[in-house]
């Protein structure tokens, strides 16, 4: 892990400070897949429940390390046991227990994760960078990523979808370029079948696109179109040109004759063979077929009338189900604009949420340098005292920490971590004082171990009966070698003050104040 020693002053450094739960703006994804890596992958830059490589790290009070998303999923639900603390066989409650308010932004792991080297995992494609550099400009933007054909459902490279939309997909939408309505690749054939303005060809006069629903209209007047002759009915057989009808029936007349006389002969025949009761019921019988011929026509016309009723109909049908088809198209293509929309929206938050993340880090970090002090002395005021003792007897934070402050601007950097209940063998009857040693920009430039006396003091606030403590550090601990994670073991004085002191009537604490001093000899240095 990232922090070093495992120690009961270690958990006091987790409870010291003061929590706040992980905000949806450190993030809305699990780690990074294992496979970004370019270099060998450490177990300590994993996820301890997603199991993928660190994004915005958390540690939790027993030390792990979660992704803030898994650690916002994982405990949204309520209290839930570190599944690692029980792998690992250090179980131990309530240190192990993962709720709100017990993580911390790791910021030294997130520095260290996202300075990795890392490449794009989509096939052929040959980006490398930073896993910063990756989340930043590369994740969600790769042009070899593989995505799903909203229409088709076709998995496609993300540089391919726009030809494949426009050229290839068989569900795409195209406007016909006779009618201009919409329809369906798949069902071109279909459409050209009912089309009205598809072009037809006369097979008279030969003429060209002629739209469909002209067709019928143009055959009515054209003269090259081939009609039968009237005298079928009688027997002539002869499909002719319309301009060339009357030539027909003239230089046929002799033939129609003919086949008109049979015709009329046959019905002579038939006549003289029936007898008058018989001629009597034809007559009648031929009375009553006219008048059904004459339903029949009135029918016939009513029929004729109906279908083109339905015609018109189906062709409003049609009309509809293509009108019908271009909304449902372009509600899909709003849907998938809002859909890009609502990205846009989530990576503006996304972004937002990076930049007050940088400005809080920011803030921080000019705090720490407003209170630090470059010259081994440092004064350190405690306020709301009262609030904060009770906080430490409930356990809620038994222990606080001070801001750093250094040897010089170059030299040792420290701070001190104060038990407002006691710690140790003054846990309930003293309040306890410590000295830490911190890692350092100028560690490199330093002597070690460090080797200066330190004194601690509680200040009477009249000035007259300090309380001091003051020790030379013992050079073979490792509480005062070089560090190696971001603070040393505390060292100092678990009896420093009397708890009695402080609840009866004294100088120190005065409008729920008190101040520590801390004064490091600079003899040497």
């Amino acid at each position: 892990l990232f922090s070093g020693a495992w120690s009961h002053a270690r958990s006091g450094i987790m409870a010291a400070q003061e929590p706040s739960p992980p905000s949806s703006l450190e993030g809305n994804k699990p780690g990074f897949p294992k496979k970004i890596l370019a270099n060998k992958l450490e177990d300590k830059h994993l996820c301890n429940i997603c199991l993928k490589i660190l994004r915005r790290p958390f540690q939790a009070q027993c030390g792990h390390r979660f992704c803030s998303y898994c650690f916002n999923k994982a405990v949204s639900s309520g209290p839930q046991k570190c599944g690692a603390c029980i792998k690992e066989d250090i179980f131990e409650e309530p240190t192990s227990i993962l709720k709100q308010g017990c993580a911390f932004p790791d910021n030294a792991a997130k520095r260290e994760v996202e300075a990795l080297e890392a490449v794009c995992i989509n096939e052929e494609c040959s980006w490398t960078g930073t896993i910063k550099e990756y989340e930043a400009n590369h994740e969600g933007k790769c042009d070899f990523r593989i995505l799903s054909c909203p229409s088709c459902k076709e998995l496609l490279r993300a540089n391919e979808l726009e030809r494949h939309n426009e050229r290839e997909c068989p569900e795409r939408t195209l406007n016909c370029k006779y009618c201009k309505e919409p329809f369906h690749f798949k069902n071109i054939k279909a459409h050209d079948e009912i089309c009205p303005k598809y072009p037809m060809i006369c097979e008279g006069c030969a003429k060209k696109k002629i739209p469909r629903e002209k067709y019928v209209d143009h055959i009515k007047l054209c003269t090259k179109f081939r009609t039968p002759c009237r005298f079928h009915v009688v027997g002539c057989d002869m499909t002719v040109e319309k301009e060339k009808i009357h030539d027909h029936e003239q230089a046929c007349s002799y033939e129609h004759l003919n086949l008109l006389l049979h015709f009329i002969m046959g019905i002579k025949v038939n006549l003289e063979g029936l007898q008058p009761q018989s001629l009597e019921l034809a007559s009648h019988k031929i009375h009553e077929l006219h008048q059904s011929l004459r339903r029949c026509q009135e029918l016939e016309l009513k029929v004729s009338t109906f279908e083109n009723i339905v015609c018109v109909l189906n062709r409003e049908m049609e009309r509809s189900a293509t009108t019908m088809e271009a909304y449902n198209r372009q509600h899909r293509l709003d849907q998938d604009k809002i859909e890009i929309l609502n990205n846009k929206v989530r990576q503006l938050e996304r972004t937002v949420g990076l930049r007050d993340l940088s400005i809080v880090e920011m803030e921080a970090k000019m705090r720490e340098m407003s209170a630090a002090t470059y010259d081994g002395v440092f004064v350190w005021k405690i306020s709301d005292f009262s609030k904060k003792r009770q906080d430490a007897v409930a356990g809620r934070a038994p222990a606080m920490f001070s801001a750093a402050f250094y040897t010089s601007k170059y030299g040792y950097k420290m701070c001190l971590r104060i038990y407002l209940n006691g710690d140790g063998t003054g846990r309930g009857t003293h309040l306890s004082l410590f000295f830490v040693v911190m890692r350092g920009h100028s560690d490199a430039l330093l002597k070690w171990p460090f080797n200066q006396k330190v004194t601690l003091m509680l200040l009477d606030q009249n000035n007259r009966e300090h309380i001091i403590d003051a020790f030379r550090p013992d050079i073979s601990s490792s509480s005062f070698q070089r560090p190696v994670s971001d603070m040393n073991i505390a060292s100092g004085c678990p009896l420093f003050c009397p708890l009695s002191k402080l609840d009866s009537k004294n100088s120190y604490i005065r409008d729920d104040t008190i101040f520590i001093k801390a004064i490091v000899d600079l003899t040497g240095l």
